[in-house]
């Protein structure tokens, strides 16, 4: 039989907030994250907002000498892992390292770092590169320094699907788990790269926003006046357990994972298929997956980014999937409040889904104030809702055409 898996920690750094209830609390109340990009001189640029992740001291977790070897995304991976780790009550020892593995992607990876090492290249020589340069940069690092900052010597591995990282992440460690390949997993995404480079790229794509002047009103998923997604950093991470051992333990369970769908649409770098046709077989996927049918879904978080060609296609790919019901489902782009965080986006709103579920409190969609005729959801417009949540999906999509869909569910004794 297949295990089952549940997850018991989750840890929260995000443009609301340095902590789980600080970033539940700001998504209940349906405040923004947004607000001018601070990290660098963005005059000259379309786009000049991002969801920044204000007031981080690296030097709560790591001294000032280890934090120099890292770029940011690494500092907050290991500083949501701490949380969810100490949220969960769960302490790796000699007895349970071995079991314990880390999976946390990254979209870009140290992005900032490169940019800066290449301008100290460009005025001072290769002598002044870093010898950290490289570790501090690449991706599996935020992977690899967690393992080493906590002590993790199970499965060890990072991926990059774009914005489907983090659900990836989770869905790929769900399955080690379940198959037996470990028994407890800490994983989902982290990213850092409100830079030059990352900001101008998608300028050049015209994929931003350009709302400069109302940057809390900039990121308006499913609203027929969104014109672009706006940039966020952060880090989402969760501890996910094999049940029984978590049970055996008392740990207290926010959720079950019990579905978990991946395709791919062979359509586009960058574009969604015109009709879906990913996202719909990624959802009925997690759907088969967990055996349950899709009345049985009281609420989905959606990949929502606030694009305006996303945003329709993933409205035509839930109405395919969920028929007549899918106008009493409950469907939330928690993106409105914290912008897009990329490789991160997963592993927030995988734990914003778990939240959803433990508390029977579904956050809204801010910005919901001119509706689009070809969203025509129930978007849980502007203020949060009460209401019971036995089973939810989340949906991540990525560039290249790359989808992941998780079902999570109440946790039941049998």
């Amino acid at each position: 039989m297949r295990r089952r898996v549940v997850i018991t920690g989750i840890g929260l750094v995000s443009p609301l907030g340095l902590d789980v209830p600080a970033t539940w609390d700001a998504l209940l109340s349906g405040r923004s994250g947004i607000g001018p990009i601070t990290r660098f001189d963005a005059t000259s640029f379309a786009s000049r907002i991002a969801g920044e992740v204000r007031d981080f001291d690296v030097q709560r977790f790591l001294d000032r000498k280890e934090s120099r070897k890292m770029d940011a995304f690494s500092h907050y991976a290991i500083a949501a892992t701490q949380e969810a780790l100490e949220d969960a009550g769960y302490r790796i020892t000699e007895d349970n390292a071995e079991e314990t593995g880390v999976y946390i992607g990254s979209g870009i990876g140290g992005l900032p770092l490169l940019e800066q090492t290449h301008s100290e290249l460009m005025k001072r020589g290769p002598r002044r590169i870093s010898p950290f340069f490289i570790p501090g940069m690449i991706l599996n690092l935020a992977a690899g320094n967690v393992s080493i900052r906590f002590g993790a010597k199970g499965p060890n591995l990072a991926l990059a699907t774009a914005c489907a990282t983090g659900n990836h992440a989770i869905g790929e460690s769900f399955r080690m788990i379940r198959e037996g390949y470990s028994n407890a997993m800490i994983a989902g995404g982290t990213e850092a790269v409100i830079s030059p480079l990352a900001v101008g790229g998608f300028c050049a794509m015209k994929a931003l926003s350009t709302r400069n002047d109302d940057p809390q009103l900039a990121s308006r998923p499913f609203d027929a006046g969104r014109d672009g997604f706006v940039i966020g950093e952060g880090a989402g991470i969760l501890l996910l357990e094999e049940r029984e051992a978590a049970v055996e333990r008392g740990a207290r369970i926010y959720a079950e994972i019990a579905g978990y769908g991946m395709t791919g649409d062979a359509y586009h770098i960058s574009a969604p298929s015109e009709e879906g046709d990913g996202a719909i077989r990624a959802m009925r996927m997690a759907l088969r997956d967990a055996e349950l049918a899709a009345e049985d879904i009281d609420y989905i978080n959606a990949h929502g980014t606030s694009t305006p060609a996303g945003d329709r296609v993933e409205v035509l790919a839930i109405r395919s999937v969920f028929g007549d019901y899918a106008s009493r489902v409950a469907c939330s782009s928690t993106k409105s409040m914290t912008g897009h965080l990329l490789g991160a986006a997963g592993g927030l709103e995988t734990a914003v889904t778990a939240l959803a579920v433990h508390h029977d409190h579904v956050p809204p969609t801010i910005n919901q104030s001119e509706p689009d005729p070809e969203c025509d959801l129930d978007f849980v417009a502007n203020e949060s809702r009460r209401t019971k949540v036995r089973a939810a999906l989340n949906n991540s999509f990525g560039f290249g055409g790359t989808n992941a869909s998780l079902l999570l569910k109440e946790h039941a004794a049998s």
